[in-house]
């Protein structure tokens, strides 16, 4: 059987795979990428973050994705009957990127992917893991190409970016449930020819349909706009037909999609995502790091995944390179807990959408405006900045707003 020797092994060519690898490749390692499917494919995700921004910049990927002309994104609107809460990047708290692109992966992705191989990353599609065996840090890992066809690329060290594959964790029985609730997703690309130019296409907008029960809407600059109901599954066992037929009758129950939605084209038929959210114990382990979404994956309601992914992945390639340069690496200060620290704060918002924490505080009367800049901080992927009250205090402070809020109405209607 054929052995490749390379430095680092990616596992996986998403974004998560594609920044670890380009940041790895500019040190002067050798880098190979190992991806099951065949590129561009289509995944969702399409709504980036500012902060996702420095990592992108850190791989040298930004003149690329530049030459895409994908559609800039401002800012980040929440509609519930009528009422808007609109943040925009420029008023956020945290100094950084106050735009950011909303992007069809499939594109995205590919260019993330062959500007890493232009670098130098070897890059091998349709290519699935079947086997991992470490020795200390180093590994061999077995793979297996389109034609059935073996082969073995022996490491220095893996990074596992292979989200929704989570090819370590299931290689070795890493896998546990996460503790979000499960949940569904029903969506389509449509062509959307009722299109607002007044206040679209450069924001996402999710619209609050039922508690619980959520729509994005997501303009690209091609006219096509990215259109999903998110829930809990008895949600969509209420409607009937087919996935476009159930996709049809969602919009139409919907003020703010009805009319705008009324008829339009897809792009293909509706999709169905469900149960995302998973998570693993450990992050690392001797001769592997975890990125992106192998870590924890949580929901699509704030956009976190690819900001996630690739923050992670950016820390993770920093400390590859120190550990191959002989130097001590302590994964768990630098790796687990600033990880975590990300995960965990868009946890305590996703929890707090669902739970309706968010809809008091974002439709509510006179908004203090630095408290909402600290809040946009958070829209806008800064989950680091300990400075921000709604970071540092992320699993209280929410409730203790909204508490505050609503005393404040109820005063307010007594007086």
């Amino acid at each position: 059987m054929q052995t490749e020797k390379v430095d680092v092994l990616v596992i996986g060519a998403g974004p998560s795979g594609s920044v670890a690898a380009a940041i790895l490749r500019k040190e002067g390692y050798k880098v190979k990428i190992v991806e099951k499917l065949k590129f561009p494919r289509f995944v969702i995700g399409e709504s980036l973050l500012p902060r996702c921004m420095d990592a992108l910049t850190e791989a040298g990927f930004i003149d690329a994705i530049s030459e895409k002309s994908f559609q800039k994104k401002f800012g980040a609107k929440f509609v519930k009957q009528g009422a808007i809460c609109d943040f925009t990047f420029e008023e956020q708290y945290t100094p950084g990127w106050n735009w950011t692109w909303q992007v069809q992966r499939a594109d995205f992705d590919k260019t993330l992917a062959d500007t890493a191989q232009r670098m130098g990353v070897e890059v091998s599609y349709e290519t699935t893991v079947t086997n991992i065996v470490f020795n200390g840090a180093d590994s061999i890992t077995t793979v297996e190409d389109v034609n059935g066809v073996q082969s073995q690329i022996e490491a220095r060290f893996i990074i596992d970016g292979s989200g929704y594959g989570r090819v370590i964790p299931k290689l070795f029985n890493l896998d546990k449930p996460s503790v979000l609730q499960p949940r569904k997703a029903l969506f389509a690309h449509t062509h959307d020819i009722r299109r607002s130019m007044a206040d679209e296409p450069n924001r996402i907008t999710a619209v609050v349909h039922k508690p619980s029960i959520w729509i994005w809407i997501i303009p690209f600059s091609t006219g096509l706009t990215s259109v999903g109901f998110v829930g809990d599954p008895s949600f969509f066992a209420g409607f009937e037909g087919t996935p476009e037929e159930q996709f049809r009758a969602m919009l139409e129950s919907e003020p703010h999609t009805a009319e705008r939605f009324r008829d339009v084209k897809f792009e293909f038929e509706p999709r169905t995502l469900e149960a995302w959210s998973a998570t693993t114990d450990k992050f690392y382990g001797d001769g592997f790091v975890l990125t992106g979404n192998v870590t924890e994956f949580l929901d699509p309601i704030f956009s976190s995944g690819v900001t996630l992914a690739t923050v992670s992945s950016q820390t993770a390639a920093k400390l590859v390179i120190k550990k191959l340069k002989g130097e001590a690496v302590d994964w768990e200060k630098e790796y687990m807990e600033p990880t975590m620290q990300g995960v965990n704060v868009f946890r305590s918002y996703v929890m707090a959408w669902y739970e309706g924490t968010l809809d008091t505080i974002f439709f509510s009367k006179n908004p203090d405006p630095k408290i909402k800049a600290q809040i946009c901080s958070v829209l806008a992927g800064y989950v680091w900045d300990q400075s921000n009250p709604f970071v540092a205090n992320h699993d209280t402070a929410l409730k203790r707003l909204a508490r505050t809020i609503e005393l404040t109405q109820k005063l307010d209607e007594l007086n």
